[in-house]
């Protein structure tokens, strides 16, 4: 063939094509059908529409034949929607078999794993209880200290009352009994005074009975004496410790001492006075 000519596409005999044709009609027929079948079965029917294509006739041109040509595949339908299928009641579930007997082995582990147990737990309520008890007992020995302490306080402060008490009131008597000597000291003191300034007054005046004054005494000086005695009232010295200022009356008082010897005695021992100061005045 030159190659300047088109080549033409081969043609099918005519009953290829009506084989063809009746083939597609007959897929077409018994899918109008299967659906018109499911339609049926719904509560309402749904059309169907098909439509036949058919190829063109064309003139016959003498070409090699070609190669065999495979029909156009067929629309593949719509799936109709499937019924929600209803749920399943659930299957019971299948008892468990019952487990197998023990072996001799497994109960003697059991066995020895329950007294190790029992042992563990008799252990723990055994310490448990000690504790319990140690506590217990540890209250109360606080509980009895804090009674011995508070006991001995009491007793503390009792006794410091008491030896308060007791050293107040031995003050108390101390300053009674200091008192009532010093009131003794103080009386026998005023008794003394008394017997003793009686005594002097005695001892002067018999002095004063041999003093002559002399004729030209003016005023009245104080002359004052240091007497020396024996306890028999013996003058042993007469001293002249302050002069009056007038010898001649200075004299006489001397003179007038050792002329009163003896002088009178006390009458009380104790009164007795070795040295005497005694102090004369002219007109007194």
């Amino acid at each position: 063939m030159p190659s300047h000519e088109r080549p033409h596409r081969p043609r099918l005999p005519r009953g290829k094509w009506t084989a063809l044709a009746l083939a597609i009609f007959v897929n077409l027929i018994f899918l109008v059908v299967l659906i018109f079948s499911v339609s049926w079965r719904r509560s309402e029917p749904v059309p169907v529409s098909a439509e036949l294509y058919a190829p063109p006739a064309k003139t016959p041109v003498a070409e090699p034949p070609p190669p065999e040509v495979k029909p156009p595949p067929l629309p593949e339908p719509k799936p109709e929607p499937r019924p929600e299928p209803k749920p399943q009641p659930p299957e019971p579930k299948p008892v468990p078999p019952p487990p197998p007997p023990p072996q001799a082995p497994d109960i003697a582990l059991k066995a020895k794993a329950e007294a190790e147990r029992k042992r563990k737990e008799e252990a723990e309520r055994k310490e448990a209880e000690a504790k319990k008890q140690e506590e217990k007992k540890q209250a109360e020995l606080r509980e009895r200290q804090q009674r011995e302490v508070a006991a001995m306080r009491a007793q503390a402060e009792r006794e410091t009352q008491s030896r308060v008490q007791a050293e107040r009131e031995a003050q108390m008597r101390a300053q009674a009994e200091r008192e009532s000597r010093e009131r003794a000291t103080l009386s026998a003191q005023a008794t003394r005074n008394r017997s003793e300034a009686e005594w002097i007054d005695k001892i002067r005046a018999k002095i004063r009975s041999n003093v002559i004054l002399p004729p030209d005494m003016a005023g009245n000086p104080e002359a004052i004496f240091n007497v020396v005695q024996l306890p028999t009232g013996e003058v042993l010295e007469v001293q002249l410790q302050k002069s009056s200022g007038v010898r001649a009356y200075d004299d006489a008082v001397q003179r007038a001492i050792l002329k009163s010897s003896p002088l009178p005695k006390p009458t009380q021992p104790e009164l007795f006075q070795r040295t005497l100061q005694l102090r004369f005045r002219p007109f007194d």
